[in-house]
């Protein structure tokens, strides 16, 4: 590895560890986690959008092997959204696990 990517792979790898230790000092707080959570998709859309896709190579060759290298080591990067239809129904009413029992409240 080049004394630059080595550069580049640390700086790299302290702003990771910053925003590990950013989201562990939310601690349990859904609503600054969730402003984490939306601030790297922001940051993901933005790099998939601009910088990585210009630099996608124009040669047929060139983009296949940079593919073959995306298959080998992992895929594409991709930042899931959690759909909020799914909490919805999670926390519907009349699930047996989230809704007190009547007869116990009556006691």
């Amino acid at each position: 590895m080049s004394a630059p990517q080595s550069d580049w792979t640390a700086r790299l790898q302290r702003w990771c560890t910053e925003g590990a230790e950013l989201s562990e000092q939310a601690g349990n707080d859904p609503e600054q986690l969730l402003v984490v959570l939306r601030q790297l998709e922001q940051l993901h859309r933005d790099l998939q959008d601009g910088p990585f896709r210009n630099s996608l190579p124009s040669d047929r060759h060139q983009l296949y092997k940079l593919l073959q290298a995306m298959e080998q080591n992992g895929g594409w990067p991709y930042i899931p959204r959690l759909q909020l239809k799914t909490f919805m129904e999670l926390l519907e009413p009349g699930d047996e696990h989230d809704t007190p029992d009547q007869s116990a409240l009556a006691a």
